[in-house]
């Protein structure tokens, strides 16, 4: 059950109850697609950076090792020592963007699998089948992500089908959770909004699928290929749409600057790769902007990657030292730059929280953003000097 705590404007503050304890939002969920976060993230380092909510993928454990081994073996959170909440993706975005020949179908996707080439078919049921063998704490509906650029009537047609693929999960989940064997028979199921950039279309879908009172709504195809004004303008026209006094997820997004304007305009639900992807690449999010360690004016720099920053990276060592170890190859260099950046993102959820609770968002946000975009006023200037 979601409780709307406070509102300011049409910015949410609110907590999810569930079987696996309580979401305070908004959030932002680790990404930790085969039940790992990559960069050598251990569950003890969820606990110091503050996770709330852990999100896998149905495709990427269907494939390896297996829903079904992993329900053998006690369900998801037993198998990967976590007893909080976690949210599991249908696997439609990865059909649809790993899978370069697919076939769409009524009944569902029949696909190749990316890692050893052996037929797959998954639809809603199977989809929901896997989720609730993995017993994740929230499944998501099984729907097709057209491109941003798609044209309109394939679109329609695609929505269509999402919508009715989506009543298919609704009515299997709730035959799952009956079942005497199910892993988490409490489990939740969030329906996908699509609809590329075509608001009509977005509002048309977002009404309908409104009405099947769903544990909450996501709002999917975006972040992927249009630009930042398109993305805020489709939240901005298909949020008030959804129901307000259920979660709203912004699934794939972003920057923390994509993150504090989705707030704004009533998300509080978030997930991205960003900050472990860029993470293992030296790129680290601070409150001046992003730093890459790579750069060799942190050779000789001792101090922490962002000061006063208690996360387990900065406690302890310095920008030189894990510039030293990036260079050198060395795994704990990614490790630590990962750390800090999922602190980093889940230490932002936590002060946007705060600024909510005492109705204070707008000006927080605004010198959130002011001051992150320091980084880059600072390379303006130099490349002017140069």
């Amino acid at each position: 059950m979601y409780e709307l705590l406070k509102q300011e404007g049409n910015a949410k503050r609110g907590v999810l109850h569930t079987v696996h304890g309580e979401i305070q939002t908004p959030v932002f969920m680790n990404v930790g697609t085969v039940a790992a976060i990559k960069g050598a993230v251990s569950t003890e380092d969820l606990e110091q950076i503050k996770t709330q909510v852990q999100l896998s993928n149905t495709y990427h454990l269907h494939v390896r090792p297996g829903d079904k081994l992993i329900k053998e073996l006690g369900g998801l959170h037993k198998f990967m020592v976590w007893d909080k909440p976690i949210l599991t993706d249908s696997g439609g975005f990865q059909v649809f963007s790993l899978a370069g020949l697919r076939k769409i179908k009524e009944e569902g996707v029949y696909f190749h699998s990316h890692i050893d080439g052996a037929k797959i078919f998954m639809g809603p049921e199977e989809s929901m089948q896997i989720q609730s063998n993995l017993g994740s704490t929230i499944a998501m509906a099984f729907d097709e992500c057209p491109s941003s650029v798609a044209e309109r009537s394939y679109v329609e047609a695609s929505v269509a089908r999402t919508t009715r693929w989506l009543e298919r999960c609704k009515r299997e989940m709730a035959r799952l959770n009956s079942l005497e064997d199910t892993v988490n028979p409490r489990q939740m199921l969030f329906g996908i909004n699509q609809g590329a950039i075509f608001a009509d279309i977005r509002i048309d879908h977002a009404r309908q699928i409104s009405e099947m009172d769903l544990d909450g709504y996501a709002i999917g195809g975006l972040a992927v290929g249009e630009t930042h004004e398109e993305m805020y303008h489709i939240i901005e026209e298909t949020v008030p749409y959804l129901p307000k006094h259920k979660p709203t997820y912004l699934m794939g997004v972003g920057t923390p600057i994509n993150i504090l304007e989705a707030v704004e305009r009533g998300v509080d639900f978030f997930d991205c790769v960003y900050p472990s992807r860029n993470g293992r690449h030296g790129h680290v999010y601070t409150n001046q902007g992003k730093r890459n360690l790579f750069n060799q004016q942190y050779e000789k720099d001792m101090r922490p990657i962002e000061e006063g920053c208690q996360c387990p990276a900065c406690r302890r060592y310095s920008r030189a030292y894990i510039r030293h170890l990036l260079k050198a190859k060395e795994m704990l260099g990614m490790r630590l730059c990962v750390l800090h950046n999922l602190y980093f993102y889940n230490t932002m959820m936590e002060e946007i929280r705060d600024a909510l609770d005492e109705g204070r968002f707008a000006s927080y946000k605004k010198a959130k953003i002011d001051g992150m975009q320091q980084i880059d006023r600072e390379k303006q200037e130099n490349l002017k000097k140069a």
